[in-house]
């Protein structure tokens, strides 16, 4: 098993992120929702641990663009689930899979830690 961060490559987060884990020597692979999809497994698990209402980026571009109706629809996990897959870049980043099982979501290198405990 590898560490994963799952984001989209253009996202600032994301690319802090990934520098973040490079400078520290941390192997990861990279899953990027708009190119690889949202694996639906992955979001079910994320959902359950996180809450959809963590899940799910509000404050983000995608989310502001939808129209009222669409984002007064998600008020569940299962409502956020169907929203998610349709528009990946709603998905709050990153979200990593750490190698020793850990789940993360967001960047804070303050409350990163390394399997290890580097």
């Amino acid at each position: 098993m590898t560490t994963t961060l799952y984001g989209i490559a253009s996202c600032d987060t994301v690319k802090k992120a990934r520098a973040w884990l490079a400078e520290r020597g941390v192997e990861h692979r990279f899953h990027d929702f708009r190119k690889d999809g949202v694996p639906a497994r992955q979001l079910e698990a994320w959902l359950r641990e996180f809450g959809w209402e963590q899940v799910v980026n509000r404050r983000g571009t995608t989310w502001r663009r939808l129209d009222a109706a669409t984002q007064g629809a998600v008020q569940d996990a299962a409502s956020a689930q169907a929203l998610l897959l349709a528009n990946p870049a709603a998905i709050k980043r990153p979200l990593v899979e750490w190698v020793d099982g850990r789940r993360t979501i967001g960047f804070n290198p303050g409350e990163w830690v390394l399997p290890g405990g580097q």
